[in-house]
């Protein structure tokens, strides 16, 4: 519980000038899910993976917020007590560059790289030397700096911030948006108006319209999960947005409203599973595609290794898993072996 305790002392004891520390928290905590070790081990990541995860959390920051309220103004928000955010100017820059690209088009962009030197270089001057800063004294905890254009997670590091994937989430998004809220210059973009959570950190309804539609084409008019008819269709986080809150391609399913709103936030059951993984094999190549279209995650190995990590972490929990409306089963250790396969 020192991990907590300490975590718990950063956010109330450290100085957050800027939003960078909270992407920082949810950049190493989603690394750690996608590539980390569950036996404790440390974990080495460089400058230009982290900056890579911020370009990703900032891309949707760097378009105009707006309330569509006469007594609100749209703009780009804030994201810093001084000037604006350096990482936020320079993804705005690049975008003015580089019009109508979305993320992962971006990252298939010969100038890309030059943006993530740049973020890289932020990074690391800023965040990762202030982060274990708090109550007066540094205490590296998390990581240490490798001399090599990184850092090294500390033994256990990794383990805990994939325990408590969903505690650093949660925490890191609330304080994001509170910081941004009582900045002062985002009074005349936000006024009082609520939802900004989902647009700092969601995928935007454009974006879901988009596969959605090309779900259809990809899979038919038939829910993943009862096999049904569509008529009208939710696009659903097969492993639940609650429990690894990113919009990914290869994660994203049609099901029946009510299909979509039994399962709510359980993982889905090994019926279920088995059909996933399926079709993250066979159909990996479309689901890119779907991905790059709409600017998602499209990657089917990260999808794999985080549906992993959740449901070893429900089998350890003794967790159940959804089949239908008010059954459920043990997530037992053949849905792992099915995973690891």
């Amino acid at each position: 519980m020192s991990f907590l305790a300490k975590l718990q002392r950063l956010f109330a004891e450290g100085d957050f000038t800027a939003t960078y520390k909270f992407a920082l928290l949810i950049s190493l905590a989603d690394l750690a899910v996608e590539g980390g070790p569950d036996e404790g081990a440390e974990l080495t990541l460089t400058n230009r993976q982290i900056a890579d995860r911020f370009i990703q959390l900032y891309w949707r920051h760097s378009t105009p917020y707006g309330t569509g309220r006469t007594d609100t103004q749209p703009g780009v928000l804030v994201q810093n007590l001084g000037d604006q955010a350096a990482v936020l100017t320079a993804i705005c820059q690049y975008r003015a560059s580089t019009p109508g690209i979305t993320i992962q088009q971006a990252r298939t962009d010969p100038g890309y790289a030059a943006l993530l030197t740049k973020v890289a270089a932020v990074v690391s001057a800023q965040p990762l030397n202030y982060l274990q800063n708090f109550g007066g004294v540094t205490d590296t905890f998390l990581y240490e700096r490798s001399g090599h254009g990184g850092i090294v997670l500390k033994p256990g590091v990794a383990y805990c911030l994939r325990r408590f994937y969903t505690l650093v989430q949660q925490l890191s998004r609330t304080h994001w948006v509170d910081h941004i809220k009582s900045n002062r210059r985002n009074h005349s973009i936000l006024g009082d108006a609520g939802g900004l959570e989902d647009f700092l950190f969601s995928a935007s309804r454009q974006s879901l319209a988009i596969v959605g539609a090309e779900l259809r084409k990809l899979d038919g008019h038939r829910c993943f999960y009862c096999g049904g008819n569509l008529a009208g269709a939710d696009v659903d986080h097969f492993v639940p947005f609650s429990l690894y809150p990113r919009d990914h391609a290869h994660n994203l399913v049609l099901a029946h409203p009510a299909c979509n709103r039994s399962k709510s936030d359980t993982l889905a059951a090994k019926s279920h599973l088995e059909k996933w993984l399926k079709r993250l094999t066979t159909k990996s190549d479309d689901l890119s595609e779907i991905g790059a279209l709409a600017g998602m995650a499209n990657d089917r190995v990260t999808a794999n290794r985080v549906a992993a990590w959740g449901y070893t972490a429900a089998n350890t929990a003794g967790g159940r898993a959804w089949l239908s409306a008010t059954s459920y089963e043990p997530v037992t250790q053949d849905y792992l072996v099915l995973l690891n396969a």
